[in-house]
């Protein structure tokens, strides 16, 4: 699928996240503990944010500087409308390219809908985005080998992949980060999220 399909299909189903029954707290546990290795708070990027602004919030809330990113019209529609004065960028993150260095970038349950081939790119991508001591949370499919498939359970058929796990941490170390946190937090559904950090500068010139 291409993104531009992807974010036609998240058009179809934002009123998923606006029902009453939507977890709202969902991923935001798994954010506070990523900010736990940010040093001091600085310019945020959500990727993938959606409509409920509920990562932004709490970026917020901590002192950091939030923008948010997102192929899907109606769910930035509804972002903008929560939080009038945040940058939002209507782009597909693959061709997008960051505007600064970030202290806190996340990423939930947005990257694996990126096509398989792009994905080790866009990590890349974000990884140089991010300032010295820097911090990336994303969520992945925790599969031990690469892979991708469409899925129709939420509505219209979406595209997801994953590099497998042992695929990101090689790229983590690849790129010189460090994973701080590797968890499967849905356990026995294979769903798992990362903290990686980049090393501050006097790391970086040892």
């Amino acid at each position: 699928m291409t993104p531009e399909q992807i974010g036609q299909a998240y058009d179809q189903i934002t009123h998923l996240w606006t029902r009453d029954s939507f977890n709202r707290s969902n991923g935001l546990a798994q954010l506070q503990r990523a900010m736990a290795f940010v040093a001091s708070p600085g310019p945020a990027l959500d990727v993938g944010c959606g409509c409920t602004g509920r990562f932004l919030e709490l970026m917020l809330q901590q002192g950091y500087q939030p923008q948010g990113v997102d192929i899907s019209a109606q769910m930035l529609q509804l972002a903008r409308q929560r939080h009038p004065t945040l940058t939002f960028w209507a782009a597909d993150i693959v061709r997008w390219q960051p505007t600064e260095h970030y202290s806190l970038i996340s990423a939930w349950d947005s990257l694996w809908h990126i096509e398989l081939s792009q994905q080790a790119l866009v990590l890349k991508k974000l990884m140089a985005a991010l300032a010295p001591g820097g911090v990336l949370m994303f969520s992945a499919g925790g599969v031990d080998a690469p892979g991708e498939h469409l899925d129709a359970s939420m509505g219209p058929a979406l595209y997801y992949a994953s590099l497998g796990v042992s695929g990101y941490l090689q790229l983590i170390a690849e790129q010189g980060l460090q994973c701080r946190h590797l968890e499967f937090d849905q356990y026995p559904e294979l769903h798992c999220w990362l903290v990686v950090q980049k090393p501050e500068l006097n790391q970086q010139q040892d």
